[in-house]
């Protein structure tokens, strides 16, 4: 799972077929559906046109697609979320983070070992205490599409939009934001617990947010640029 993880960040439109095969380029002996499995419980799938992407649970609500050639202008226009793998020392857990469209100001995260929608609701609570987005766009995975976690966005105030199927680009920065997370945080300190991971991510994205200058932000943070400044 650790390779997985590290050829997927590298190359997310790797299929498990490609990902077989690259992992036997390790010298690992593995077959395709060990691959299919690893993914399915890592929770990845490939970046290209397909029939099935994330999927809701029965009964759960979808929305369409809002932002395609929506100009995004200001900070709190749309705000986005996504799901990633994080492998640990001794095991793995799950992150979700809320990120500002505009800015890449990173607005909250939380870390769990199961995928249920109660973390991302949490973290979706937290990152309200900021105020409100516009539109609120996730894929169609089953935390986003629950009632309660619909519920909390609808009454927010905000609009929710959902990515396409067979559409994974739709949320490309929090893509870019995972890719960011793991080459300058999560692979370098190689956390041995959820308690290890969620203290040095808490860490990380204040250094991110406040001290990292964005070349797409003309050399601001994203704090400067949510501030407006």
């Amino acid at each position: 799972m650790r390779l997985v993880d590290e050829e997927y960040t590298a190359h997310p439109f790797f299929g498990s077929r490609q990902m077989c095969r690259m992992l036997r380029l390790r010298g690992l002996q593995i077959n395709r559906k060990c691959v299919q499995r690893l993914m399915r419980l890592m929770g990845l799938e490939a970046i290209y046109p397909k029939r099935r992407l994330s999927q809701p649970a029965a009964g759960h609500r979808l929305f369409p697609y809002l932002l395609r050639g929506v100009s995004i202008v200001r900070p709190n226009q749309v705000w986005s979320t996504d799901i990633t793998y994080l492998r640990l020392r001794d095991g793995f857990a799950y992150l979700v983070a809320y990120l500002d469209w505009y800015s890449r100001f990173v607005l909250s995260f939380e870390v769990s070992t199961t995928l249920d929608h109660l973390f991302c609701l949490s973290a979706l609570r937290r990152a309200l205490e900021h105020g409100k987005a516009e539109i609120h766009n996730s894929d169609q995975g089953a935390q986003f599409t629950c009632t309660p976690y619909i519920e909390c966005v609808l009454a927010s105030g905000m609009r929710a939009s959902m990515d396409g199927r067979g559409r994974a680009l739709d949320n490309v920065f929090v893509e870019r934001l995972w890719r960011t997370v793991k080459y300058e945080n999560v692979y370098l300190q190689d956390y041995q617990t959820p308690r290890d991971c969620i203290l040095g991510l808490r860490e990380y994205f204040t250094f991110y947010n406040h001290q990292r200058p964005h070349s797409s932000l003309q050399g601001r943070t994203p704090a400067q640029a949510y501030a407006g400044k």
